[in-house]
C-alpha cells in the first residue's frame, strides 16, 4: 500500500497552502486530516467550506456533534471520532452525550435520539427515507431545512470519513485521550 504523504504548509501544493495556513490559525495546529486532503486542493477547501456552512446551520452544539458523531461512528471513523469527542469538549457539550455517541448508547433526550435516529437513516439508506419515517423528526420539532443540514453535515463527514479511511490518518496528539 503506498503511504499517503501527511503535508506540511512547505510541502503541500501550492493550492493548498492558504487553506493549510487557515487551519493552523484556526486550530493552533495543522490537523492531520488536513494535511493529507492538502494532497488534492479541491478537497481540502471543499471539506473547509463545508465544515463552515455546517457550522452556521441551524444546529446548536449538542445538534452539531450528534450528527457529526453518528455519521463517524456509522463509518467506523477511527481519526474522526476521537477528534470530534474533543471538540465537543471544546464547544462545552456534555460528555455524557459525546460517550453515549461513542458507545451507541441512548440520547440523554428525546429529541437528540430523534437526530440521531433520522441521521443513522439518512447515512444507512443513503438518503431515501419515507414520509413515516420523517413525522418523527418534524414531531420533534425539528424543521425541513434540518433534515436538509444533516445533507450537509454527512456531505461534509463523507469527505473526512472516506478520506481517513483511505490515508488511515494518525489522530493528531491533541485527540490521542480521546482514542476509539
Amino acid at each position: 500500500m503506498t503511504a499517503f504523504t501527511i503535508h506540511s504548509i512547505e510541502s503541500a501544493p501550492e493550492k493548498s497552502r492558504s487553506n493549510l495556513e487557515k487551519s493552523l490559525k484556526a486550530n493552533g495546529i495543522v490537523p492531520n486530516l488536513h494535511a493529507v486532503m492538502a494532497e488534492a486542493p479541491g478537497l481540502l477547501e471543499g471539506y473547509q467550506v463545508l465544515h463552515k456552512l455546517f457550522i452556521e446551520s441551524s444546529f446548536n452544539a449538542e445538534e452539531l456533534t450528534v450528527v457529526w458523531q453518528t455519521i463517524n461512528v456509522e463509518h467506523g471513523c477511527t481519526y474522526c471520532v476521537p477528534a470530534h469527542t474533543g471538540i465537543a469538549h471544546m464547544m462545552k457539550v456534555a460528555p455524557e452525550l459525546t460517550e453515549a455517541l461513542r458507545n451507541q448508547e441512548p440520547m440523554p433526550t428525546q429529541k437528540l435520539q430523534v437526530l440521531h435516529d433520522t441521521t443513522l437513516l439518512m447515512v444507512r439508506n443513503r438518503g431515501v427515507i419515507s414520509q413515516a419515517e420523517m413525522q418523527p423528526f418534524f414531531a420533534a420539532g425539528y424543521s425541513q431545512q434540518q433534515l436538509l443540514e444533516i445533507v450537509l453535515g454527512l456531505a461534509q463527514k463523507v469527505m473526512s470519513n472516506y478520506t481517513n479511511h483511505l490515508a488511515q490518518t494518525p489522530v493528531d496528539q491533541v485527540f490521542e485521550k480521546f482514542a476509539w
